[in-house]
């Protein structure tokens, strides 16, 4: 068995960004994601709430062929708003989506950080499927960041959020 672990961090609000995202905005979208996550990340492809309790969520949610862990997964999400998602999978794989402050302190100098860390019980520390497997969750890291802002930022234009 082996825990696979990444993350990935991207400015939310680069130069000529448009419109400017501030933090109520980007946790909003972060607890839309929770509940439709299919509409920020391209490779879940349905999201069901089966159970709302406070700031825990509980979804079933279903990936393409090969970019997930295969049939429904149960997902527990924890929203900490303002700053932070947990989402805990049944096989107990971890991603949590954080909202940080950029270095100049600046109210909209923000950025959104995933943290992976994947189960894979059939696969062997250090073998080439272990490594394959790592390069193909960077990638998965580096688009779920990014497709989850630029997501916001239409939502955000279209006030639909």
């Amino acid at each position: 068995m082996v825990n696979l672990t990444t993350a990935y961090t991207a400015p939310i609000n680069p130069p000529n960004a448009s419109p400017v995202l501030d933090r109520a905005t980007v946790f909003a979208g972060l607890r839309k994601k929770v509940r439709r996550a299919q509409d920020f990340v391209p490779v879940i492809i349905s999201c069901e709430v089966v159970k709302v309790e406070d700031n825990i969520v509980t979804r079933e949610v279903v990936f393409k062929d090969g970019e997930g862990p295969p049939g429904t997964v149960k997902e527990v999400c924890v929203e900490s708003d303002p700053t932070k998602v947990d989402f805990q999978q049944s096989d107990g794989t971890t991603i949590s989506n954080i909202i940080s402050d950029g270095p100049s302190g600046e109210p909209n100098d923000l950025f959104l950080s995933y943290s992976f860390e994947w189960k894979h019980p059939n696969v062997e520390a250090g073998s080439a499927e272990a490594e394959k497997l790592q390069a193909k969750h960077k990638k998965t890291a580096k688009m779920a960041v990014d497709s989850t802002i630029e997501t916001v930022r239409r939502m955000a234009k279209e006030s639909n959020l």
